[in-house]
């Protein structure tokens, strides 16, 4: 009987880097999930409409949308450490960029500064998610990526705990009368000066720690040992790398899902706040909520990358997105605590949309196209940045009809589940090889 060989996902002589660049992933997870319930915070002590608010989201994943062809341009010329170095450099400047926007309280210095930082993302995810998948044999490479990115939403679930614990709770402006009303909105513009500044400084501070701590990280993959790009062969020209993705079905629809994936993502945690403040619930006790669907998310991350030894990895993301149209469904259909627990339980289906998505896209590529096409799988979390908008003029309504414009807001989310079930389907169905 011929034995088969057994391929490990991840081998010893890349343990310490693979390590390292895995830890990036928690690092950027920490950035994402801090800042969406930021778009309730500004809401209210920045008195906007949710809309207004929104351009938090638009600001951060516009970053990556700016700069991620920039960064592969970068990488392909130089390697992917110094990738990472730049990256991280960008990420600990617009971080700290935070205590000056504090300081002069103007809501689009924050969007500045969240828009630098997510330069340095946009740096380390195009980076970071080829060269793990780099790192060992092909025939394990979507696997080994969902490991890494497992450690994700460990960064996130942290993320979103400091902003549960030290941001929201710590809000003046966020404050309620017996009847569960803001004070804020009936105090004085004297009085509403004193808690803005306050309040500021409180959503300043993670943000200025967190430049710290990616400035100590910079230090530590500067002088780490790091493994080179599996060839040295020159690349050639980007424009022939552009057209031989755009002529490949299997990638283009993958940008696609992708963005419909993130999206749906960032609608799904962002509004959670707002869709649990429809039923009278605090921010602070809402974020709670967000804290359950990131452990779910990451238990199912960790349960889905293990099924993938049994179940092939198209037919499993068509089947998580199939689930998550059905649980949007709920969110949409069912008022009360019953239409909010649809939505916690969402996360568990999201879980392995984007490692699977980018995975399957990039497989069969040519190194010197992966990068590029990481780029453009990067570019498509421009996604976050468009429709949480759309999503925010829809709550600012009210009511439609007999249904709370919340819950019909998550029919965008629903429609993005949809795009990811057909892309999945059709992986299986059309690019089968």
């Amino acid at each position: 009987m011929k034995k088969i060989e057994k391929v490990p996902v991840v081998s010893k002589e890349v343990l310490v880097p693979f390590i390292l660049i895995t830890s990036l992933f928690a690092l950027w997870g920490f950035a994402n999930d801090i800042t969406n319930p930021m778009v309730a915070a500004f809401g209210t002590v920045m008195e906007i409409s949710t809309a207004k608010a929104a351009l938090v989201q638009f600001a951060f994943y516009g970053g990556y949308a700016t700069m991620a062809i920039p960064a592969a341009l970068f990488v392909r010329k130089y390697s992917y450490k110094k990738g990472i170095i730049l990256g991280l450099s960008l990420y600990a400047f617009g971080a700290l960029l935070f205590f000056p926007a504090a300081k002069y309280e103007v809501f689009g210095f924050f969007l500045g500064s969240l828009y630098i930082l997510t330069f340095g993302l946009a740096f380390l995810e195009t980076t970071a998610n080829p060269y793990i998948l780099a790192m060992g044999d092909e025939r394990t490479s979507t696997q080994r990526l969902n490991l890494a990115q497992a450690f994700n939403p460990i960064g996130s679930l942290f993320g979103m705990f400091v902003a549960s614990k030290f941001i929201l709770t710590a809000l003046d402006s966020d404050k309620r009368n017996e009847m569960g009303e803001l004070i804020f909105t009936t105090l004085d513009e004297a009085q509403k000066a004193v808690i803005r500044t306050h309040d500021l400084a409180i959503i300043r501070n993670p943000y200025v720690i967190l430049g710290a701590v990616v400035i100590f990280m910079l230090v530590v993959i500067s002088l780490s040992k790091m493994p080179k790009q599996t060839s040295t062969t020159e690349h050639g020209p980007a424009k022939e790398s552009f057209k031989r993705l755009l002529s490949n079905g299997k990638y283009r629809e993958g940008v696609v899902a992708q963005l419909f994936y993130v999206a749906a993502q960032i609608m799904c945690w962002t509004f959670i706040i707002q869709y649990a403040d429809n039923l009278g619930i605090a921010k602070a006790t809402a974020q709670n909520y967000n804290i359950v669907a990131m452990v779910i998310f990451l238990s199912s991350r960790f349960v889905s990358t293990y099924l993938m030894r049994f179940v092939d990895s198209k037919k499993l993301l068509t089947i998580f997105a199939v689930c998550a149209i059905i649980t949007t469904s709920g969110v949409i259909l069912i008022e009360g605590m019953l239409g909010l627990y649809c939505l916690v339980v969402t996360s568990a289906f999201m879980s392995l949309m984007f490692p699977t998505i980018y995975g399957i896209a990039l497989k069969g590529l040519s190194e010197e196209d992966s990068t590029l096409g990481a780029a453009g799988l990067v570019m498509a979390i421009v996604g976050g940045a468009l429709m949480p908008i759309l999503q925010g003029t829809i709550i600012d309504k009210g009511n439609i009809g007999s249904f709370a414009a919340v819950n019909v807001s998550f029919v965008l989310p629903f429609l993005c589940f949809c795009v990811i079930a057909i892309y999945g389907y059709r992986t299986m169905k059309v690019y089968s090889k």
